[in-house]
């Protein structure tokens, strides 16, 4: 019998956890499955890219993972029982009932309205393809001089506002923050991220919370209303909901509470990385939803399912950040050093160099994961044989 581990979602996290997961254990022990909605991998650090209509390379997830022993199952998972240990998917097959000794959940997050009135409605977003591709086609229906309202000023809102101020000079760009603009960045950070959207004509709104959404404007919480042919929401993200129906413990975010292995807290047999997991980094500090931590989130979860189930010894790698990268266009960058808990210091890269290290970042988790086995530089251990599924039904040391 084999040891069954279902990877759920082929993100950054996802993709890496199922790569590594092959790398490390042997294929004859264990049968890794990857299931994912979409048949390719999402940039999603780029999708502001894609909204402004540049052309991303597509990246099939068969391919990728061709001749690696994980097995490719596109499909969307509908319901989870963690109790059973069952994953109900739907696909062009049909539905169909998938059993699992051992699951990483990493389904991600998608945009988040906050509750605002008239954000489903009216207002786009960049958290997914689908939302990436129909602001695309709206953009390109946009006649000069029309404005496009960022809401939202954290990263995803700068990068985005910043890469259409600058492919589409023709547009009035206006970004609405709730607070001031880069008010968590370094001094330097602040001034060279004023310096850039001053130069692209971009029209920042400070410590304007929109309130309101509606198809030709938006409303802001001391009554200030900005107009908008096209309103582009990025405030934050949401957790998948797939979650929320099981038994599993989860925070108030609704992510689910993992501990330093990225073993969930109530369910041994389940993992949770990436957007999905709520784990604690230094300072015992929630990690933030990014690509950021959800790449080291992956590596965690691999390397102690893979030690859980060989004998060997859990990783012990602290959680922790060191700079944030924010791309603000093709040709200006911003790199901001941080502290262990993701505070801001005083020192940051800034121009073209910063525009090329965050390119390189891009293409370096993108390589990772297309390169899923490719960089770890230890042979596959077997699974101890009290750990693979008697019967389907496995055990997990402590």
């Amino acid at each position: 019998m084999q040891h069954r581990i279902i990877v759920l979602g082929a993100g950054y996290s996802g993709a890496i956890a199922a790569g590594r997961l092959a790398k490390r254990l042997r294929r004859e022990d264990v049968a890794i499955t990857l299931v994912n909605a979409e048949p390719d991998f999402v940039e999603r650090v780029r999708m502001h890219q894609l909204a402004v209509g540049q052309d991303l390379k597509p990246r099939p997830l068969r391919e990728m993972f061709a001749g690696t022993g994980v097995e490719v199952n596109l499909a969307k998972a509908t319901s989870i029982d963690v109790d059973r240990k069952t994953i109900d998917v739907e696909s062009a097959d049909g539905s169909a009932q998938l059993p699992y000794d051992t699951l990483v959940y990493a389904l991600g997050s998608g945009h988040d309205d906050n509750g605002v009135p008239g954000v489903a409605e009216y207002a786009h977003q960049v958290a997914s393809r689908p939302g990436a591709l129909r602001l695309r086609e709206r953009l390109a229906g946009l006649s000069q001089g029309e404005t496009v309202v960022v809401v939202g000023g954290g990263l995803t809102g700068l990068e985005f506002a910043t890469e259409v101020a600058e492919t589409r000079p023709d547009l009035d760009v206006a970004l609405a923050a709730r607070g001031e603009l880069g008010d968590w960045l370094s001094p330097k950070g602040r001034a060279h991220l004023r310096k850039v959207t001053d130069g692209l004509g971009i029209t920042v709104y400070e410590n304007a919370a929109v309130t309101r959404v509606e198809a030709d404007r938006v409303t802001t919480a001391d009554g200030r209303t900005i107009p908008a042919a096209v309103t582009v929401w990025t405030t934050g993200f949401a957790v998948h909901a797939l979650a929320a129906a099981t038994s599993l413990e989860l925070a108030d975010t609704g992510r689910i509470v993992v501990d330093a292995t990225m073993r969930s807290v109530s369910h041994p047999d389940v993992y949770a990385i990436g957007d999905a997991g709520h784990a604690l980094g230094a300072g015992d500090k929630p990690l933030r939803m990014s690509c950021a931590s959800g790449t080291p989130m992956a590596w965690q979860a691999a390397d102690s399912i893979a030690a859980r189930l060989t004998g060997g010894k859990l990783p012990n790698a602290p959680l922790r950040y060191f700079n944030q990268c924010i791309s603000l266009g093709r040709k200006e960058g911003l790199i901001q050093f941080v502290t262990a808990d993701d505070r801001s210091v005083d020192r940051a890269l800034t121009g073209r160099f910063a525009a090329r290290y965050k390119e390189l970042v891009c293409k370096g988790a993108a390589w990772g994961v297309a390169n899923p086995t490719m960089g770890i530089p230890v042979r596959r251990r077997r699974v101890a044989a009290d750990l693979v599924a008697p019967e389907g039904a496995a055990r997990m040391t402590a």
